[in-house]
Order: structure tokens, then C-alpha cells, then sequence
């Protein structure tokens, strides 16, 4: 069966509900796409040479099931996974069901009337009744036999031993869950106009589940974006997070790297239900220096014809802080899975208040964490196009160019007590350079130009500055 037609049926699996607790000596990996590697041990006696052993593997996708044990080779398998009533309806096709139809009474007695018919096919649904009518719709509640319908889905795998076992050792697929990294960082000493201070950084994994059952399994969650081949993402398994938590405040999670990701292994065993969230710190409580950073972003286009601008308009004035991660420290040397990040500040009064939410992305070791926060509420800005001309210059081979001198003027306002620094960046592809400027221009790279402009406290800074753009 392919990925897909695995996934589809694992979707099909956890609609229906069957998704019955993994047991003991069971474990999983957690991916941030909602896959779930299962290992499960199961108590059978596997003897030496070619058997066939069936085992309640719950949602699985059978394409990828592999043998946990060097000894023990899969030959086959049969996935049985009719456990919703379509399924169990199609099994039907050419045997007699019956059809409760309702409750009568017969003597002062309670008799409940049935009817019989003959499955002629499903898609549509086709009933020969036993005056030989055809039907297209049920007589009444179905009454299926159980044989037919499976308490939960179900495998049969050949399997060739080169010695006798006492357990069947598995792995697969599964789905119904997932996990992200949740930041907390309360900001610290951020005013004056260098904006340095401190970051008190704290992080968790939240686990959510929205079918997955687990039963004392071992744990880990894998960061990081493993490719899948030939099928779409299994679908985001969202839930409602119940007001349920595992408290591991006393635990500590393992981190290692394995192959290009990196694995945190949860302490202990645990038991997770749908609708519930599982928390646990993936570290200690980690200070850093930080720094609060203002961006003005120029409105040039990256690529193209550059394009006259005759009206002046307000720019936002972007606030976003910059967490230093460096090597040779507790916090540094630990890799950051992606989530998202909180921000908070503490007002006049000590209370801590929401200042900004950012996703983060993965993050290695050694690399600074640059968080978004948002717009400026006291720091606004304007810009104007002063100046624009073309020209048109010939190559050759009957080829032209345009060039384009354009300038601008950007006004920045400071309502604050304090003196601000704002970052204002020009990014443009091409040809292209700056003729001349008001504030000295940095060239981060060959499309990014800074101007870094102070700002007086309760007052205004002009910057101005001329472009050649060439297309």
C-alpha cells in the first residue's frame, strides 16, 4: 500500500475512533509534522524458521512496517482495518443482514420487528428484500454480525526467525499527534537608546494529541523537517488542548543529535488521552544579553522598474528583539527547536505584560535568536519620494537599459524620553547603488543597504538619500 493510501487511512482510522491506547512496553517519536513512529513489543512466541503472528497494532500505516530485531525478517503482512460501518457494510456484500425497524408491543409484550435482506452491492447501496423489491436505502438500524466487525484494526505478518523469541518486535507509522517548542522571555533593562538589556529565557515542549492514545510508552519528540517522499503532509492533527498536564517540573529532557535532527527523550513513561497537552522544559532557565532593534524598511522594489511615488505616506517602524546564543555557554550550546516565542515586560508596577509573539525556526547552536514584536506605537515614521528621472541607454544589438535617480526623504518621529536608534533599509536585486546620503549608508550585502539613524527623545530625525536603479 502506498504512503498515500496509508495516510488517507490513517485519517479514515482516527475519524472513526479507532484508536485504542498503545500498551506497555511501547514507544514513540513525535514529529512536528504530526507523524508518529511507534516500537511496540509484543508478548507472542515467535519459533525459529517461518511463522505467522497476529498482533492489535491499532492505526498504523502498513507501508511502514520494519522489524525492531536483526534476527527477525517481515516476509509479508495483511492490515485488517474494518472497523467503521463502510467498511464493515462492504464486507457485507452478498450475505443476509437484518434491519431493526422498531418496537412493538404484542400482548403486553415488548417485540422488537426486524426485517432480513440480501447485500446486492454498496456505492450505491442495494438491498433485495424478501419479497424480491430492491431497496436503495436501509430498511432500518443494521444489526452486523461479529465476525464482520473488528474491536480494532488488526495485522497478520509472515515473519521468518533465525531463532525462537518470546516477542514480536515492531515498528510503524502512526498519526494523531504532535508537538512544538513554547518560549517564554521576559525582557529586561530594555530602555535608553542602545535598547541593551537582559533576557530571562525559559522553553517547553507541548505535546497535543487528538487521537493518539498512549499507555506508559517512552516518549521523544524529533525536531526538526524530515521529508517525506511521495505524499502529502499528513494533515495537522489541531486540538482543543484540555486543561490536562503532565507535571514534569522536577525532569529533565535528553537532548541528543541523530542523523541531521535532533531528538529530546521525555523522562520516565507516560500516558497521554485525546484532547489532552503534555508540558516539559526542554532546559533551565537561561539569562542571555538581548537587544531591542527599530526598522524602517524602504520601499524600493527588489526587482523591476523602479516607479514614481508622489504622495508622502506613514511606514511602520518595526520593533524586534535580538536574543544572543553564543558557543561556549549553557544556553548557546543548545540547538532551539522551532515554536513560537513570547515576550513580556514588566510595567511601573511589576507586573509582566505581553509584548510581542514571534514564530521561531529551528535554531542551531551558536546562532542569535531574532524575534519580532511587533509595530512601534511612539516611534512613527514617513516617507516621500523628492526627486525622480529616467534615461534610457543602448547596450547594443539593439539592446536598451533604464536608469533611474530617485530620492527620498524619511521622517522619523521619537514621542518617547528616550533617544532611539532606527535601522532604515534599501533591498533591491540588480544594479543598483546609492549616489548619496544624508546618514553614512552600510552595505550588508549586495542587495541590503542600512542607514542607521538616531533619533532625539521627543523629537524628530530627517534622513535623505539618493538611488541609482538600473533595469
Amino acid at each position: 500500500m502506498s504512503h498515500i493510501r496509508g495516510a488517507a487511512l490513517l485519517a479514515v482510522l482516527f475519524a472513526a475512533g479507532a484508536v485504542p491506547p498503545l500498551a506497555a512496553q511501547a514507544g514513540v517519536t513525535i514529529y512536528n509534522d504530526g507523524r508518529v513512529l511507534v516500537r511496540r513489543s509484543f508478548p507472542l512466541r515467535v519459533p525459529a524458521g517461518a511463522s505467522t503472528q497476529s498482533v492489535g497494532v491499532g492505526a498504523a500505516d502498513p507501508s511502514t512496517l520494519f522489524s525492531l530485531d536483526s534476527d527477525v525478517t517481515i516476509e509479508g503482512a495483511t492490515y485488517d482495518a474494518a472497523v467503521d460501518e463502510q467498511s464493515v457494510l462492504r464486507r457485507s456484500v452478498g450475505k443476509r443482514l437484518v434491519f431493526r425497524t422498531g418496537t412493538g408491543w404484542r400482548d403486553g409484550v415488548a417485540v422488537i420487528d426486524t426485517v432480513s435482506a440480501l447485500v446486492l452491492g454498496v456505492d450505491p447501496l442495494r438491498l433485495r428484500m424478501p419479497d424480491g423489491r430492491v431497496m436503495f436505502s436501509m430498511p432500518g438500524q443494521p444489526q452486523y454480525p461479529a465476525d464482520l466487525v473488528l474491536a480494532e484494526p488488526a495485522m497478520s505478518v509472515r515473519v521468518e526467525s533465525r531463532a525462537a523469541k518470546d516477542a514480536l518486535r515492531l515498528g510503524y507509522f502512526s498519526g494523531g499527534a504532535a508537538w512544538q517548542a513554547a518560549y517564554a522571555i521576559v525582557l529586561d533593562g530594555q530602555g535608553g537608546r542602545d535598547g541593551q538589556g537582559t533576557a530571562r529565557v525559559t522553553g517547553q515542549a507541548v505535546l497535543t494529541s487528538n487521537a493518539l492514545r498512549l499507555d506508559d510508552a517512552e516518549v521523544q519528540l524529533l525536531a526538526g523537517s524530515v521529508a517525506r517522499a511521495d505524499a502529502p503532509p499528513m494533515a495537522r492533527l489541531e486540538a482543543r488542548v484540555a486543561a490536562q498536564a503532565m507535571d514534569m517540573a522536577m525532569a529533565k529532557v535528553a537532548e541528543q543529535r541523530v542523523g541531521e535532527f535532533h531528538l529530546y527523550s521525555l523522562p520516565g513513561r507516560h500516558s497521554l488521552l485525546p484532547g489532552q497537552a503534555t508540558t516539559v522544559a526542554l532546559f533551565d532557565p537561561a539569562s542571555t544579553p538581548s537587544e531591542r532593534n527599530y526598522v524602517v524598511r524602504g520601499q524600493i522594489p527588489f526587482w523591476g522598474y523602479l516607479p514614481q511615488q508622489p504622495e508622502e505616506g506613514e511606514v511602520p517602524v518595526e520593533v524586534s528583539y535580538t536574543l544572543k546564543h553564543p558557543r561556549k555557554t549553557d544556553f548557546g550550546d543548545r540547538p532551539l527547536p522551532g515554536g513560537v516565542a513570547r515576550l513580556y515586560q514588566a510595567d511601573s508596577a511589576g507586573r509582566l505584560q505581553l509584548v510581542g509573539e514571534a514564530s521561531l525556526d529551528h535554531t542551531p547552536a551558536g546562532e542569535d535568536l531574532r524575534l519580532s514584536a511587533g509595530t512601534a506605537f511612539d516611534l512613527t515614521a514617513k516617507r516621500i519620494q523628492t526627486t525622480y528621472t529616467t534615461r534610457r541607454d543602448s547596450v547594443g544589438a539593439g539592446r536598451w537599459r533604464t536608469l533611474a535617480d530617485a530620492g527620498y526623504r524619511v521622517t522619523i518621529t521619537n514621542a518617547t524620553d528616550s533617544a532611539a536608534t532606527v535601522d532604515v533599509l534599501e533591498q533591491r536585486g540588480g544594479e543598483w547603488r546609492v549616489l548619496a546620503s544624508s546618514v553614512p549608508g552600510e552595505k550588508v550585502s549586495s542587495t541590503l543597504t542600512r542607514f542607521r539613524v538616531t533619533v532625539p527623545a521627543r523629537g524628530e530625525a530627517i534622513l535623505t538619500y539618493r538611488v541609482r536603479v538600473v533595469w
